[in-house]
């Protein structure tokens, strides 16, 4: 089921990264620049797992991006449009490496399961 799950979002982010590319021609320094940006969210861990872990799912969470792209089209403005792609292509390469939505318990709690240390014991 994991190499099912994985090949998923390695299809969803190549159908991300496409469609950023189509829409926008040309503009790989925008996409590098800011691919990882959501990982910025991780700052918040340093106050606390809860916020760590909503400032996590806030832009890693992939109903929320689609909503970004939609209000961007909706607006017609281009910059939500290529943020909402990009944090979409974001979300899906974590993915494949077993990052899923935080738990507030703890950083290693995800929705895919345990990571990191805890992956093999699953108890914090």
């Amino acid at each position: 089921m994991k190499i099912i799950l994985k090949g998923e979002e390695l299809a969803l982010m190549a159908l991300f990264t496409v469609a950023y590319f189509y829409l926008y021609p040309g503009q790989w320094m925008f996409f590098l620049a800011l691919f990882f940006v959501p990982d910025v969210s991780f700052a918040g861990y340093l106050i606390s797992t809860k916020v760590g872990a909503m400032g996590y799912n806030l832009l890693h969470h992939k109903g929320i991006m689609v909503l970004v792209v939609l209000l961007g089209f909706y607006v017609q403005h281009d910059l939500l449009i290529k943020i909402g792609l990009l944090f979409l292509a974001h979300s899906a390469f974590d993915r494949v490496f077993g990052y899923g939505l935080k738990y507030s318990d703890h950083f290693e709690h995800t929705h895919l399961g345990w990571i990191g240390k805890l992956k093999h014991t699953e108890v914090p």
